[in-house]
């Protein structure tokens, strides 16, 4: 367990993450820290704003250090719930988190994205803090 009380294990290698990586972390961090209490971010909508891949967001998520106020709990998978750690099971400390702000589960553990998720930063607020506001058409 980690000082979260969680199974959250952090992705870096022995001398930590490197500086591009560092970069895309401060990114994610950044975009998490506006999802606003009581709402939800997916972990691919965060990945669409930072331009990284899903995975990499659960990555930045996992390697914050337990003193961090990113709201680390906001961020859930696609279908609206709680992603498996590595013991296979969601994070009761997340659940604990999210319904603390009045976030509801029902009873299969699934969050209403139509009513919890967040619409994501303005486009005013993209382009002031140098992210992209349109999707890559390739």
């Amino acid at each position: 367990m980690n000082d979260h009380g969680s199974q959250r294990r952090s992705f870096t290698g022995p001398l930590g993450p490197s500086r591009g990586r560092r970069r895309i972390r401060e990114k994610i961090y950044h975009v998490v820290a506006v999802v606003p209490r009581g709402q939800v971010a997916t972990y691919g909508q965060i990945a669409d704003i930072v331009a990284c891949s899903p995975r990499e967001i659960g990555y930045a998520m996992a390697a914050l250090p337990p003193t961090s106020t990113v709201p680390w709990q906001r961020i859930i998978n696609r279908h609206g719930r709680i992603s498996a750690r590595s013991d296979g099971q969601p994070d009761p400390e997340q659940r604990r988190k999210l319904r603390e702000e009045g976030i509801n589960f029902d009873t299969r553990d699934v969050i209403d994205l139509s009513v919890y998720g967040w619409h994501g930063p303005s486009w005013e607020w993209l382009a002031k803090h140098g992210f992209d506001p349109l999707p890559v058409i390739e």
